[in-house]
């Protein structure tokens, strides 16, 4: 079941943490009924379409045109520069493209932006990159995550999500051409 509870507590959390989220979901999800992936029609409660529109209103969701795969937009969006659309670097910072491990307001380390998704993207690997280049890019941009279930917007057991950050570093082993005989 689609569950905009669960998006917005986990943009809150992302913002708690000092991140700018955007939420990017396929059209069919920004409308108050559509047929889920199971094939049945789910229709959204008055408090998940509140908090539909009030993503859409702060700018936090992105709704993909209507027959366009939205996995293709976040891939994008991961490899794009962002310091235009930002309007450069933030509180004098050099470069928004990382952060680092220390960072005083506790944001993850690693590369930006970031895409936190448990899509395990089988389905259009292949079509985009040769498999080692791909398994660079998702090991550099992706953040999984798991938290407990909800029910009628209710977090089921407590309200914690867990986060398995980005790669800051390539766990592929590095080669040196020296050039040499051995």
């Amino acid at each position: 079941r689609f569950n905009y509870h669960q998006i917005n507590y986990m943009v809150e959390t992302l913002i708690d943490r000092g991140e700018n989220p955007l939420v990017v979901v396929p059209g069919k999800y920004g409308r108050e009924r559509f047929h889920s992936s199971h094939g049945q029609v789910q229709r959204l409660d008055r408090e998940e379409v509140a908090i539909m529109n009030r993503l859409a209103e702060e700018g936090r969701m992105y709704r993909v045109p209507p027959r366009c795969l939205d996995d293709f937009y976040w891939m994008l969006a991961s490899v794009s520069d962002q310091s235009s659309s930002s309007g450069g670097p933030e509180d004098g910072a050099s470069d928004l493209s990382f952060v680092p491990g220390d960072d005083p307001r506790g944001r993850f380390p690693g590369t930006r932006p970031m895409l936190v998704t448990n899509d395990q993207m089988r389905d259009h690997k292949l079509e985009l990159l040769e498999p080692r280049l791909f398994r660079r890019w998702y090991g550099c941009h992706i953040v999984n995550y798991s938290f407990t279930a909800f029910v009628l917007g209710e977090s089921v057991a407590g309200n914690e999500i867990v986060f398995s950050q980005a790669d800051c570093f390539s766990r592929e082993i590095q080669g040196n051409d020296t050039g040499g005989d051995g």
